[in-house]
């Protein structure tokens, strides 16, 4: 019958972009929880739950009188006080002739001086609290902080709000952007650090990393996203690092609080060898083994490290060299030793047989 037909892959080393994907969640890029400055009843809600708001939009109204009164008694001040600076004001002058010819003590004088500072002082301590009281009015109109997603209102028409309370009236969200927080061990960002040092991996240098998501529903997210930070402290009880991405979400797909997966690129090896996922077998140590074309034309089981997936095709980091012939096709009860006839593998062909894997257990 002769050698048997087998098909193989020349392995050569090529750059390869390693990447990891990672489980994370989303959040809102920017959050506001909208509560009331001043006490007093809510008269009126001026939004819709669940639009979109502007900064500044007015949302609540709260009931204003006792402010516009306390703002017209600090204007009724400030004009007393006025009047008094224009009294003391002319006194002091009026003096100021009377002890150029001795007709009046120095005292008085002195006297007649304070008076007119103090006056002086005391319009501007009334215009501190006109102006603190116009504030207070104003605020009897709650708007928005930040432009955004409104949620529910907590509070309704006819309920009583104070300044000091726990709960906010409602909270807004910015949602476009937004960001994805994941979590990668600390272990895996030093070993990469090391790569990077020790010249296996670059890195491109300018410009933020590009990061994809995947949805909960198995879907890819259309745009993709930059890296803007891995956070500087590693969580004691986990061992990880947070690592931060910011997507566009034009059309509001993205919510707070989706579970996503990223794929974020670590760099490039430029000199990988990498075989097909259907090539690498498992011994009875679960090792991964493949099997190779000797220079005499036999069959060999070489082990290797192959320790993630490219794509479809595993990454090799020892046990195989440049032109070695690592048989992917018709590996079927071949045994270490055996004479094969092999054939470059064609990946678009039919497969003619088993993978290698399943005959490498009986080579053993």
């Amino acid at each position: 019958m002769g050698p048997p037909e087998v098909g193989y892959v020349v392995v050569q080393p090529r750059p390869v972009t390693l990447t990891s994907e990672l489980p994370g969640r989303t959040s809102a890029y920017e959050t506001s929880e909208v509560r009331p400055q001043v006490d007093g009843l809510v008269l009126a809600r001026l939004f819709e739950e669940g639009d979109q708001v502007r900064a500044g939009q007015p949302l609540y109204r709260i009931d204003p009188q006792p402010y516009e009164a306390a703002a017209a008694s600090s204007r009724a001040a400030l004009t007393r006080a006025q009047a008094a600076i224009s009294s003391s004001a002319a006194l002091a002058r009026r003096y100021g002739e009377l002890v150029k010819i001795n007709a009046i003590a120095r005292q008085e004088y002195e006297n007649a001086q304070t008076a007119a500072q103090q006056s002086r002082a005391d319009v501007a301590a009334q215009q501190a609290a006109l102006r603190t009281a116009q504030i207070s009015l104003g605020r009897t109109t709650v708007r928005a902080p930040i432009s955004g997603r409104i949620g529910r209102s907590v509070y309704t028409t006819g309920a009583l709000v104070t300044a000091a309370q726990a709960n906010p009236l409602t909270t807004i969200q910015r949602l476009d952007p937004i960001y994805v927080d994941v979590s990668q061990s600390s272990a895996d960002i030093l070993r990469l650090r090391q790569q990077v040092m020790a010249g296996q991996l670059s890195r491109a240098s300018g410009g933020a990393a590009r990061v994809r998501l995947t949805l909960e529903d198995g879907s890819t997210y259309p745009i993709e996203g930059t890296l803007k930070f891995a956070d500087v402290t590693v969580d004691p009880t986990t061992g990880s690092q947070t690592i931060r991405a910011v997507f566009p979400n034009p059309k509001g797909l993205l919510l707070p609080g989706m579970y996503v997966r990223a794929a974020m690129a670590d760099g490039t090896q430029s000199t990988a060898i990498t075989v097909p996922e259907r090539a690498v077998g498992r011994d009875e140590r679960g090792n991964a083994t493949v099997m190779v074309i000797g220079a005499d034309g036999k069959v060999a089981v070489r082990p290797i490290t192959a320790p993630r997936t490219i794509g479809t095709d595993w990454l090799v980091t020892s046990g195989l060299n440049a032109g070695d012939k690592v048989i992917v096709e018709g590996g079927m009860m071949l045994r270490p030793g055996m004479p094969v006839h092999g054939t470059p593998w064609n990946p678009n062909a039919k497969p003619a047989g088993q993978q290698p894997g399943q005959g490498q257990a009986q080579a053993k």
